[in-house]
């Protein structure tokens, strides 16, 4: 009855359907045709995104070009900083907090100090805001910003998940896209993520006839890394294979999560919150109420690095009971060997600006002569 119900109500939909999507299309017609106009920057800045609401695996990307450029470049995170609790432009510094700057910049900043990380809802205005104050910024990382055409990036990534590939679904509200599948055409590279790690040869073939790619793109698959606990808190605990899981979380999609802590521990118990949920008090209490009715001793709480951030902004409240909390650290992985040359496309285009520099040897005049003789 309940599936009926929802089937109904999608349908009844369609006429907003229509009305959004029209909206939409004008929109971007009206960028197409210079109408509206799209802002360029004289450095590499490179948009990840998607055009589904939900979530895709924007943060394992982000991060893996962080890791990948930063090592050579002066590299910043630009994102609107969904649900935070500040307005308008923001650098992130040592005193923000998740509530500042949102759940993801949070992250970001915390595990990659030595870049900068900033927020604001309006792109366009932000990035000579932060240009200004940081000049010697090289590469701007443009966080969830694919639809946001005032902003003209020099590289598009489209991130797809694979049990939701856009090419299935429809425009909000009959379905979960922001845009028409057509606006992929935007993207220079697609990637499609959170494919399990065993995929075939044969259902990438057929993925890839779905989607077919342009000329002008490349087309790439990923997979979730997920890598070592850490405790968020002070435990002795070092749980193993014989410990039972509580997983909190308030992601949009915790379901890979749980299997994979379900094929690491004996058991896993779920307690799930919203997308991007801040936890209060009353949150935690039924955190700890749930996790000390779970009948098992060998017991630990777990959660994903993007709740840690949210979670911790009560860190006082946990200091009155014991709280074995770990988080859940993930990464991503390129299959197929699709990881060279995805790198070696990131390389190009930032090259572009900053072509590397070629050393020669300089011979002294006293060894030219040398050499003659």
């Amino acid at each position: 009855m309940k599936s009926l119900l929802i089937s109904l109500l999608k349908y009844l939909s369609l006429p907003l359907t229509l009305l959004y999507g029209s909206a939409v299309w004008l929109r971007n017609k009206f960028y197409d045709w210079k109408i509206f106009s799209s802002i360029g920057f004289d450095l590499p800045v490179i948009c990840v995104g998607n055009i589904t609401v939900g979530g895709t695996g924007k943060s394992p990307h982000i991060e893996y070009l962080i890791e990948l450029l930063s090592p050579y470049y002066s590299v910043a995170t630009l994102s609107r900083g969904y649900r935070r609790r500040s307005r308008g432009f923001k650098l992130a510094d040592s005193e923000s907090n998740a509530r500042d700057i949102g759940d993801e910049p949070f992250q970001f900043k915390t595990k990659y100090p030595q870049i900068a990380v900033a927020v604001a809802e309006e792109r366009m205005t932000a990035i000579p805001l932060l240009l200004q104050q940081l000049p010697h910024l090289q590469v701007i990382l443009l966080d969830d910003a694919f639809q946001h055409r005032t902003v003209k990036a020099g590289l598009n990534i489209l991130l797809t998940d694979y049990d939701r590939l856009y090419t299935r679904d429809h425009i909000m509200p009959f379905g979960l896209l922001r845009e028409s599948p057509k606006a992929a055409e935007r993207a220079q590279i697609i990637i499609v993520t959170k494919c399990p790690p065993d995929l075939s040869l044969s259902d990438k073939q057929k993925i890839e006839q779905e989607i077919q790619a342009q000329g002008h793109q490349h087309l790439f698959f990923s997979t979730i890394a997920y890598q070592q606990l850490y405790p968020l808190t002070q435990t002795p605990i070092e749980p193993d294979s014989e410990f039972v899981v509580l997983l909190v979380t308030g992601i949009a999609n915790p379901q890979p999560l749980k299997n994979h802590l379900q094929s690491q521990f004996s058991k896993v118990y779920s307690l799930p919150y919203k997308d991007h949920h801040y936890f209060t008090y009353d949150d935690l209490d039924e955190i700890h109420e749930t996790f000390a009715n779970i009948p098992e001793r060998k017991k630990i709480m777990v959660t994903t690095e993007k709740d840690a951030g949210r979670l911790m902004l009560l860190k006082d409240k946990m200091s009155d009971q014991p709280w074995p909390l770990f988080a859940q650290k993930i990464g991503t992985s390129f299959l197929f060997e699709d990881e060279t040359p995805f790198r070696n496309q990131i390389t190009a285009f930032t090259e572009s600006f900053y072509p590397p520099v070629v050393f020669t040897e300089v011979l002294s005049e006293a060894e030219e002569n040398e050499d003659v003789l």
